[in-house]
């Protein structure tokens, strides 16, 4: 009986957060019958995929629904080897896959990292909302400071630039305008991610792939996005395949030189 290879497919992508565009590529190649899904992570960072694959007359080495992490700067990572089960029948493949940045299986982290407040040295700021602020951050360990429109913001920590979202002009007090956030997001060196938000129009000054250093100029503070007013958001986390963020407290040197975890409604003196 002559043999029949019919490989017919179909596959849709999703990602999440509209304004952030990563550079990754998913794709197939048919060798000896088999086919092997493939991805190309261009991205400084990891990149998280998880598919859902509808087979006819086809196994896969990939169960439905296991997230993946594609390396950062990865090319023809394999995700997956899809094989014939009976060679004399025609067979199909389709797939739906969702990914985002970072690793979305991650669970360690350095939680004795002392980080440096993100503003100038010589001046004294406040937190005027804290973990699981009323206003806006709710079931988060993130920090408003007060920065006056246009103050500089500074890096809290090493790391490597990998979102700068720069051209917004609108604000609200209201989740509605979270779209029109300005921020910059780093990726430390224990793969969590630190999000520096409602900067003004036009107010970064590093840009997506540089590799900056603690106390290093990111940018100017305002008011961009879901604001009622211009002040520096502060969040460290570790990103999920879903969207959602681990969020992760995070102790500041402050004048005392001691690791502090920084209270809604205090001032914090930088010294150094």
């Amino acid at each position: 009986m002559k043999k029949i290879l019919l490989i017919l497919f179909l596959f849709i992508q999703t990602f999440l957060f509209s304004q952030e565009k990563w550079d990754i590529q998913f794709y197939n190649e048919v060798i000896n019958r088999e086919v092997f899904i493939f991805a190309d992570n261009k991205e400084e960072m990891p990149m998280s995929a998880q598919f859902d694959f509808k087979l006819t007359n086809l196994s896969c080495t990939l169960p439905n629904e296991v997230i993946v992490v594609i390396p950062a700067k990865a090319k023809k990572f394999l995700i997956a080897k899809l094989a014939p089960i009976n060679p004399n029948q025609a067979n199909s493949f389709s797939y739906t896959n969702t990914y985002n940045y970072g690793n979305s299986l991650q669970e360690n982290f350095d939680d004795d990292y002392i980080y440096s407040l993100p503003f100038e040295e010589g001046k004294t700021q406040t937190i005027f909302q804290g973990y699981d602020g009323k206003f806006s951050h709710q079931n988060e360990f993130s920090l408003d400071f007060d920065l006056k429109m246009g103050s500089k913001i500074l890096a809290a920590r090493d790391g490597i630039v990998v979102t700068v979202i720069n051209n917004n002009n609108k604000n609200c007090p209201d989740i509605s305008c979270a779209k029109y956030n300005n921020k910059i997001v780093i990726m430390d060196s224990d793969g969590t991610f630190a999000d520096y938000s409602h900067l003004t129009f036009h107010g970064a000054v590093v840009k997506k792939g540089d590799h900056v250093k603690k106390d290093q100029l990111l940018g100017y503070s305002g008011s961009t996005g879901f604001a009622s007013g211009p002040h520096l958001h502060f969040a460290v986390f570790i990103n999920r395949i879903d969207g959602k963020r681990t969020f992760i407290k995070t102790k500041f040197r402050t004048s005392e030189r001691e690791a502090t975890l920084l209270e809604e409604g205090k001032s914090y003196t930088k010294n150094y």
